[in-house]
């Protein structure tokens, strides 16, 4: 049987956030329940948010669910874990690696000017896939949205590919979803 990874196109809208708060950068409306079930992640499995402090302001019902949790390095933010996305990650309620995280990191370093960590801590897409994969049970996925698709290292496997817009005339993203593997080496 081969393998062929999914590929699709979203075009999405921008998202209120629950009491109309703004924030650069926001989910956009309906990406979090796409996203969840790339990554295979129901409504009430729990999905680390990672460069996501303000998930839990997502105003639909399927995007945030009650045993997900969120990582910024931003304290404004308020996240459940207030840490650097690229040290090792916390680990699920009883010590457990999770079954799905969900990175929303800056874009490039120009994006990266419009968060209080900065263009200095700006997270390269390898790094942050790599750490995060390290913190998913076997089998367990990682979605990456960003600009870039960063290329799998040799404990996973290239799940996913989708085109993001918001509109005309903004940049395209890449939603990537990764699976790790329980053995070195892609099938």
């Amino acid at each position: 049987m081969s393998y062929r990874p999914i590929t699709d196109f979203w075009f999405l809208a921008r998202a209120r956030l629950k009491g109309g708060v703004k924030y650069y950068g926001a989910y956009l409306g309906g990406f979090p329940e796409r996203a969840r079930v790339l990554i295979g992640c129901g409504i009430n499995e729990p999905l680390l948010h990672v460069c996501g402090g303000m998930a839990r302001l997502y105003p639909y019902k399927l995007g945030f669910g009650p045993n997900d949790k969120t990582l910024d390095l931003a304290p404004e933010c308020e996240p459940d874990f207030l840490q650097d996305a690229l040290a090792p990650l916390p680990m699920h309620a009883g010590g457990s690696l999770w079954p799905g995280i969900l990175i929303d990191p800056p874009y490039s370093p120009e994006d990266a000017k419009h968060y209080t960590p900065g263009i200095m801590n700006y997270p390269s897409p390898r790094k942050l896939l790599a750490n995060a994969l390290r913190s998913v049970a076997v089998g367990g996925k990682v979605g990456l949205l960003h600009y870039v698709p960063p290329k799998p290292p040799p404990d996973a496997r290239f799940v996913a590919c989708v085109a993001v817009a918001c509109g005309f005339e903004n940049r395209l993203r890449c939603f990537s979803v990764f699976e790790r593997l329980e053995e070195k080496g892609q099938p």
